[in-house]
């Protein structure tokens, strides 16, 4: 509809949203039938014949709205055209008048003495003017002079300048070599201590195993003693029992030699008695040869532990004399420690020393930098100030020459004239006595001179106020001069300022040989600290072979290190893959999240569906009973009409009865047909609904997978959080520096690009100064 709104310019206001009530105000704009159209709700009908009208009239106003614009060009072009018409005729008249009075006047005598005289007016006031340009000449180049004096002083301070900067870099670069010397002798150091805490913590270990061996050899050595003891305690009484049994013996065997002789025709009591002693002595003997065995035994044994006892005194004297050695090298290396741990802080602070006294040789140097740039940049405004000077002064001279030029054109003119002059006076005074159409002649000639002194009078006027002009021209240039001679203070005062610099680099001269002491007395003592180590290094020869002793447990060791830090790159391997699964595992949680979404809409979509199936499902079973109850009452209704049929076989017609029948039947087999449909349907909804019901356990199953996934990503992503907020931490601290490091940068910007507008605005004040000198030439 928006197509005919050609039709009805201000039916629709600008930026109407609502196309229903603009295509209503349209209609009602064009007055339409209301019978010749219907409005819907997104669109409107027309009858035949509308539509077609409607685009006449758009035709039509399209031609009438062209046909305007057409004619509004044309006429605009016509007035163009006859503008410039008029221009061209009055400038054709302004031209043919010019003309004209050129004709008129090219052949009149005066004319031509006018336009000859005129330029000699000049000529009065030309000496005084070369005579202010010749001292505008020479202040010029007493300033050319004077600014190529202080260039040259600039310019020696300049290389007195760069040559202290190269002195303050190259000590600059001495302070850096020094820093990271003493840098990496702090980090060797620390290697070093750690190496020899690790020594010290071995020898510890050892220590405290020596003292466990000690203490399990002391309580062996206890045990032997007591065995020792008892066994000593044995042998005596072993001892006294044979000694006892010696004795027996000894007395058996007097007693027997004794009773011998005066017994020897006794009779058999005695024999045996004999026997029995004869058989006791000879197992007395026996035990007497086995006790001695069992002494003989014992006295090895004896020895054996007496040896065993000596072997372990040895070595326990031994193992105190190596655990008094360890400690005595356990204090060396606790105090060597403590000594390294002072001299490592002593170097720090030495170093963080040396660091803020780098720091601020850098801060000013680079003050000094922008210094030496600074006056470069005056160097630059100085030598273009000469060089614009020279030019100032290369234009005078010429001027000074042209002026000179016009000066004796103008003295060969004045001549000219005069004898042209002297020639009219001589024909005018020949000419007195003619006639009086001669005097009137005469009269008008003096009127017309007259008429000529009035002109001269004129331009002599004109001339004095070109002179006062030049006058107060060169009293502005006056004033620029004298700003130049405060710019010229200015700078005097920017070369104090200068020299102030200069003695601060002096002072930073002196900083920086005592930066330089600092550097001879920080070599000393590393030299010190390097003999000092020496030292240290002598003392652990001592502990090497200890060292040696325990090298099979530093392989070992170095075993398990190697193992740890296969470990550690493993486990940081596995922390980068860790860090990738945790983006890709939040990944998966956005996609778990949003298939749980999905499938949770799908549950309540399958659970809306099962509602729905549950519903029809009730109402086919409700259907079902009606039909049953139908079929039901339809089979009683057929057995009754069977019934009637028999009873009334002799009465009634048999024909309508079969039609009944026939109508029942088909009734019934509908119903039949109807209900095993209906059955087939509810057999098909509970295999839909068992269907739907088995998707749904597998999204129940799927959204408790997906939940334990997301619980456990979750769990990751807390552990990543928190080494996400440590980075954070960590980058937050990194971007507070650079922020420091930012800030600094912008104070450094502000105040270059202060110093930089300062710059421009002198060399602005510069440039007009220039440019009101060169306005009188």
């Amino acid at each position: 509809m928006y197509l005919y709104e050609i039709l009805t310019p201000n039916a629709i206001p600008k930026g109407f949203m609502d196309g229903k009530q603009a295509c209503e105000r349209m209609i009602h704009a064009l007055e339409l039938d209301p019978n010749l159209f219907r409005i819907g709700q997104s669109k409107i009908f027309f009858r035949t014949g509308v539509l077609a009208h409607l685009e006449e009239e758009r035709d039509l106003k399209i031609t009438d709205i062209i046909i305007y614009f057409q004619s509004v060009c044309r006429g605009y072009l016509a007035r163009k055209a006859f503008a410039k018409k008029q221009q061209q005729l009055s400038a054709l008249k302004v031209l043919q008048r010019n003309c004209a009075a050129y004709l008129k006047l090219r052949h009149w005598q005066w004319w031509r003495l006018f336009t000859k005289v005129k330029p000699l007016l000049q000529v009065t006031r030309q000496e005084e003017e070369m005579q202010a340009k010749d001292e505008e000449l020479v202040k010029t180049k007493e300033r050319q002079l004077k600014v190529e004096n202080e260039l040259v002083e600039m310019e020696r301070k300049h290389q007195q300048l760069i040559e202290e900067k190269n002195i303050l870099a190259e000590q600059l670069h001495a302070e850096t070599e020094l820093f990271a010397e003493a840098e990496e002798m702090r980090v060797r150091l620390l290697s070093r201590k750690q190496e020899l805490e690790e020594i010290l913590h071995d020898l510890e270990s050892r220590v405290e195993e020596e003292e466990e061996r000690n203490q399990s050899m002391q309580n062996e050595k206890k045990k032997m003693q007591s065995h020792i003891q008892d066994l000593e305690e044995q042998l005596d009484e072993e001892e006294a029992a044979r000694q006892k049994l010696q004795l027996d013996k000894v007395t058996a065997e007097a007693k027997i030699k004794k009773n011998g002789g005066g017994h020897s025709h006794a009779g058999g009591p005695q024999l045996q008695e004999k026997k029995l002693l004869e058989d006791r002595i000879g197992e007395m003997t026996s035990q007497l040869t086995e006790e001695e065995e069992k002494a003989k035994n014992l006295g090895k044994v004896k020895n054996k532990q007496e040896l065993m006892m000596v072997d372990l005194e040895e070595r326990l004297k031994k193992e105190e004399k190596t655990r008094q050695e360890l400690e005595k090298a356990k204090r060396k290396l606790d105090a060597e420690t403590t000594d390294l741990q002072d001299q490592i802080a002593e170097l720090q602070a030495q170093i963080e020393e040396l660091k803020i006294q780098l720091s601020k040789k850098e801060e000013e140097l680079q003050a000094s930098l922008a210094r030496s740039d600074d006056e470069t940049l005056q160097k630059n405004n100085a030598l273009k100030q000469v060089r614009e000077l020279q030019a100032h002064l290369a234009e005078l001279q010429e001027d000074l020459e042209s002026e000179k030029m016009c000066r004796s054109k103008a003295e060969k003119l004045k001549r000219d004239l005069s004898e042209e002059l002297e020639a009219l006076k001589t024909e005018l005074e020949d000419t007195l006595d003619t006639t009086a159409a001669q005097q009137e002649l005469r009269s008008k000639r003096e009127q017309e001179v007259a008429e000529l002194k009035k002109a001269i009078d004129d331009e002599t006027r004109n001339h004095e106020a070109q002179i006062q002009e030049v006058r107060q021209r060169h009293g502005t240039a006056l004033e620029e001069v004298s700003e130049q001679l405060e710019q010229a203070k200015r700078f005097k005062a920017n070369l104090e300022k200068k020299q102030s610099l200069e003695s601060e680099n002096k002072e930073l001269a002196v900083d920086v040989k005592s930066l330089q002491q600092l550097k001879g007395e920080s070599e000393h003592k590393r030299k010190k600290l390097e003999s000092q180590l020496q030292e240290f290094v002598s003392r652990t020869t001592e502990v090497e072979r200890v060292k040696a002793e325990l090298s099979e447990r530093s392989h070992r060791l170095q075993t398990e290190l190697d193992n740890a830090s296969a470990l550690l790159e493993e486990s940081e391997k596995k922390g980068v893959k860790l860090a990738k699964e945790a983006d890709k595992l939040n990944s998966k949680l956005q996609d778990s999240e949003e298939l749980r979404q999905e499938e949770t809409r799908q549950k309540l979509n399958l659970s809306g569906q099962i509602r729905q199936l549950e519903v029809e499902r009730s109402t086919l079973l409700e259907q079902q009973e009606e039909d049953e109850e139908a079929r039901r009452n339809l089979e009683k209704q057929l057995q009754t009409v069977q019934a009637q049929k028999k009873l009334d076989e002799d009465v009634g017609s048999v024909e309508g009865l079969e039609e009944v029948k026939r109508k029942l039947q088909k009734d019934m087999e509908l119903t039949t047909q109807r209900l095993e449909e209906k059955t087939m349907s509810m057999d098909k909804m509970e295999k839909t609904k068992n269907r739907l019901q088995q998707e749904l356990d597998d999204l129940m199953v799927d959204l408790d997978h997906q939940r334990q996934i997301v619980s456990s990503l979750e769990k990751k992503q807390k552990k990543f959080d928190q080494l996400l907020a440590e980075e954070k931490t960590i980058s937050a601290r990194y971007a507070e520096e650079r922020d420091r490091a930012e800030a600094e940068a912008r104070e450094k910007d502000t105040k270059a690009l202060s110093m930089a507008r300062a710059l421009e605005e002198a060399l602005e004040e510069g440039g007009a100064g220039e440019v009101q000198q060169a306005a009188p030439r």
